[in-house]
């Protein structure tokens, strides 16, 4: 994940903020195509985050939700207009995830091997200059966002569970079940084996013992030392291009 360019936080926006604005500018900086998930929300829908969020939403008197929690638009906002000063943002999907049957909510339950049988995502694509312009109207924009989300869901868990397309195909074209269930034997094979030759390897040969020794520690002591292979790849581009884009934009 730090090879490609991850941008970890620490869930604290004081502390977020000068990495957001670091990463996001050196992407745009290089005009390299990224696609950016972000989930608003901040954590999973449990039940004592739901009594958090509607706590919130008592305070500010806002709706309660049953289906979603309270989006935290401070970070939503800022990478939406980082993004669109860049130029470097064509659009925004809203994409909303239920589960028909099954609903993991930890490692426990996939560990015991439940998991969900469907996964059902209600895909929305909003072009870029369909969005507000201005932070507060970004702000109230993914709030209404949300408010439908929370609608979506009651609609799909207390209806047919299944997401409603007026006018469209409810269920794109996809593999056949045949050719699925190939694919996973195949990635099981795969895996057993690459898994169980690395071991082996690690076992008889000591170069490939010596380059896992040497890979960990230099994956330890780089983020140790320099935050992680991000922040090296941040600060090389910095150096070979003598650019200053991203110290001046900041600085404005």
């Amino acid at each position: 994940m730090q090879a490609a360019a991850f941008i970890f936080i620490h869930r604290k926006w004081k502390d977020d903020k000068s990495h957001f604005e670091d990463m996001i500018d050196y992407f745009c900086d290089i005009h390299e195509p990224l696609q950016l998930l972000i989930f608003p929300e901040g954590t999973d829908l449990t039940e004592n985050n739901k009594a958090r969020s509607n706590d919130f939403a008592e305070k500010n008197g806002l709706q309660k939700y049953e289906y979603v929690l309270h989006p935290r638009t401070t970070g939503f906002t800022f990478v939406v207009d980082r993004l669109r000063e860049g130029k470097n943002l064509d659009a925004v999907h809203d994409i909303t995830v239920a589960y028909p049957y099954n609903i993991p909510q930890t490692e426990k339950h996939l560990l015991r091997g439940d998991f969900p049988r469907e996964i059902h995502f209600h895909v929305h694509r909003y072009p870029v200059d369909t969005l507000p312009t201005s932070k507060e109207d970004l702000q109230l924009w993914c709030h209404k966002r949300w408010e439908e989300k929370e609608e979506r869901l009651r609609s799909f868990y207390q209806g047919e569970k299944a997401f409603r397309f007026p006018g469209q195909s409810t269920v794109p074209p996809c593999k056949s079940e045949l050719r699925v269930l190939v694919v996973k034997l195949l990635s099981i094979l795969y895996w057993t084996l690459f898994c169980s030759a690395m071991c082996l390897l690690v076992y008889w040969y000591s170069p490939v013992w010596w380059y896992f020794i040497i890979s960990i520690v230099f994956f330890v002591l780089q983020e140790r030392i320099f935050g992680g292979l991000e922040f090296i790849e941040l600060a090389c581009y910095r150096f070979f291009h003598k650019h200053p884009h991203l110290n001046s934009k900041k600085n404005k």
